[in-house]
């Protein structure tokens, strides 16, 4: 059943556009065709925008700052696409990478802690002596993962990254990786009541 939920943090329309139009606006685009840059970001925008919320736990202001950063880079990075995969396997590879690059910058961060710690609390008896409520749609349930359990589960469950490709993004080990994934499947079970 997870795997279900998960695959429903992906948007309707995440069918990707067609390859060869995409192709064509990257072209002129290197040409210096603006309007070809800005179909690329209409066509793309919501899943780019997806990716980054989810990497950074919802945190609304914070994913739309990274997401223009996503596309800022995609415009300085546009020489670097080789035509290889489909532009948008490169995009989000990219706003995954912009997210992934903020929450190391993060790592330090206190309040990164306090995620932790507000995560422990979550379905323990509140002050009145009731059980904090665990009915959250599952984009709530995920942004109230710790930051790299997150990541891992976005990037693994929802992006398709290989624990080796996650593992050398966040600077983990390869193991490390599989065991954040397990702790992120195993509280999202928890918070949807799911029980296994």
């Amino acid at each position: 059943m997870l795997t279900t939920l998960v695959t429903a943090l992906m948007p309707a329309s995440a069918a990707a556009p067609a390859v060869e139009e995409d192709h064509a606006l990257v072209r002129a685009c290197l040409g210096g065709d603006m309007a070809a840059f800005e179909a690329l970001y209409r066509r793309h925008l919501p899943r780019v925008h997806g990716v980054i919320s989810r990497l950074v736990g919802g945190h609304a202001a914070r994913a739309e700052e990274l997401t223009q950063d996503a596309f800022v880079r995609a415009w300085q990075a546009m020489g670097s696409y080789r035509f290889e995969s489909a532009f948008g396997t490169w995009l989000y590879r990219l706003a995954a990478n912009t997210a992934l690059m903020d929450l190391r910058a993060r790592r330090n961060d206190p309040r990164m802690d306090a995620d932790d710690e507000r995560l422990e609390s979550i379905g323990r008896p509140d002050s009145a002596g009731h059980a904090t409520a665990l009915a959250m749609d599952l984009d709530r349930a995920v942004a109230t993962l710790p930051p790299r359990a997150r990541a891992v589960l976005v990037l693994y469950d929802v992006e398709g990254w290989t624990h080796e490709e996650i593992a050398g993004e966040l600077e983990m080990a390869v193991g490390t990786s599989k065991a954040q994934l397990h702790r992120a499947r195993g509280l999202l079970r928890a918070r949807l009541g799911e029980h296994a």
